[in-house]
């Protein structure tokens, strides 16, 4: 009965065996202190969302460019389309553009109007051709008064010289028949004498009358051929005048058909580019999603959106939201982590090698202003040197981003987060980059 209580006292309380805590503590301590002098990648983490490298692979609206009326739908939602696909036909609404040969008539309105610019550009021609024939007539007519108005001049020369003849001969006549009438006074001369000298005076007499009478007639035509060639003048002047307005006013003609054949031309190429647009055609390849408006026969407005495209063809990228604090520790170039929505991961945060079914990006876009949510926008995309991408990502999918920082020691990781530092300052190796590429 005692051998048994001994043994039981000693099975209970083991007071000749050797303990093994404090060999355990030791060794808890030791990998505790290893731990904390492994390294710890500090890292920043944020919520984002799949979107697109570039704004043309991003889900685009298909818009109206005129009104009118739904016709025909040639898609509907969830098609798959490419670029140049039809999807809709629409119908005129304007009054203005009813007419079935609207391009037709313009067109021809723009022939006849181009033909009446020509018309006018000869009716031009014409009047240049008028206006150097009344010119080359006033020059014959010209020509033919200066050789009147010299031939005149001459003959005025001359019955001046005639003139001034007949005038000494009166002027002698008369001596001579005062000194006869005063010889035959004297009873010198007989009457016969003195009526023969003064048949010879009055002879001087009438010559004197005629030869001024004739001078006065040629100065009288010098001076009528004189005012002949001002009329002449005048009258071309009127003529070249008048010619030359009928000139001027095709000229106004011609620049105000040239000015309308341009608005006919502008007008035809719109109504032919209005034809155009009642077929909306897909801008790029893509999935036909949102298609806004119920069926055939209803109206649309300039501007209107018909569906959306979503891209067949994207280069996705990951738009991420950090805190204000978080900022100065992004760069472009930096590399990140992402947990996409729908595919399982395994995350170790310090130990980004460990971690499983992450995906790798790089920062490629920094925005300098705040968005709405009162975070700054970082755009990443592919590490194209890391695991691709799924392919059966999808527009909007939810990811959360791990932007990888500087290595430290555990300790100094534990050590801020109960101090409640930021993360260090961080700054990429370009030197090691480089030397890496």
């Amino acid at each position: 009965m005692n051998n048994d209580k001994i043994k039981s006292y000693s099975h209970i309380y083991m007071h000749d065996k050797n303990s093994r805590v404090k060999l355990w503590f030791f060794i808890c301590v030791m990998v505790f202190v290893v731990f904390l002098f492994l390294p710890w990648t500090q890292n920043i983490r944020a919520k984002g969302t799949v979107t697109t490298l570039l704004q043309d692979q991003r889900p685009q609206q298909v818009n109206t460019v005129i009104g009118g009326r739904v016709m025909k739908w040639h898609i509907k939602e969830g098609d798959y389309v490419k670029a140049g696909d039809t999807l809709i036909q629409l119908t005129e609404v304007k009054i203005e553009y009813l007419d079935p040969q609207l391009l037709q008539r313009t067109k021809e309105q723009l022939a006849g109007k181009q033909l009446s610019v020509e018309y006018y550009k000869s009716k031009v021609g014409v009047a240049d051709q008028q206006i150097g024939a009344i010119n080359s007539g006033l020059q014959l007519k010209l020509n033919q008064l200066n050789n009147k108005l010299g031939q005149l001049q001459l003959k005025v020369q001359a019955d001046s010289a005639e003139a001034a003849a007949a005038n000494n001969d009166f002027n002698i006549g008369t001596k001579q028949y005062n000194r006869q009438k005063a010889m035959y006074d004297s009873g010198l001369v007989s009457l016969t004498q003195l009526e023969t000298r003064n048949q010879q005076f009055q002879n001087a007499i009438a010559k004197k009358i005629s030869a001024e009478n004739k001078l006065a007639n040629s100065k009288q035509d010098l001076t009528i051929t004189k005012i002949e060639m001002s009329a002449i003048q005048q009258e071309n002047l009127e003529k070249v005048a008048k010619a030359q307005g009928d000139q001027y006013q095709s000229l106004t003609q011609i620049a105000s058909g040239q000015a309308d054949v341009a608005k006919l031309e502008n007008q035809y190429a719109s109504y032919n580019i209005r034809n155009g647009m009642y077929y909306i055609m897909a801008s790029q390849s893509g999935q036909i999603i949102k298609a806004q408006k119920a069926g055939i026969g209803e109206f649309v407005k300039d501007g209107d959106m018909i569906a959306e495209i979503v891209p067949d063809k994207i280069q996705y990228a990951v738009e991420m939201f950090v805190q204000p604090l978080d900022l100065p520790l992004i760069a472009t170039g930096q590399k990140v982590r992402f947990l996409f929505d729908g595919f399982p991961a395994i995350v170790f945060s310090g130990w980004p090698k460990a971690s499983s079914g992450t995906f790798g990006g790089e920062i490629v876009a920094v925005e300098s202003n705040v968005s709405a949510n009162g975070k700054f926008r970082v755009l990443v995309k592919e590490n194209v040197t890391d695991k691709p991408w799924p392919k059966e990502l999808k527009m909007g999918t939810g990811a959360q981003g791990i932007t990888l920082l500087k290595d430290v020691p555990v300790w100094y990781e534990l050590w801020r987060n109960i101090n409640g530092f930021p993360p260090d300052y961080y700054k990429k190796d370009e030197a090691k980059q480089k030397a890496k590429k």
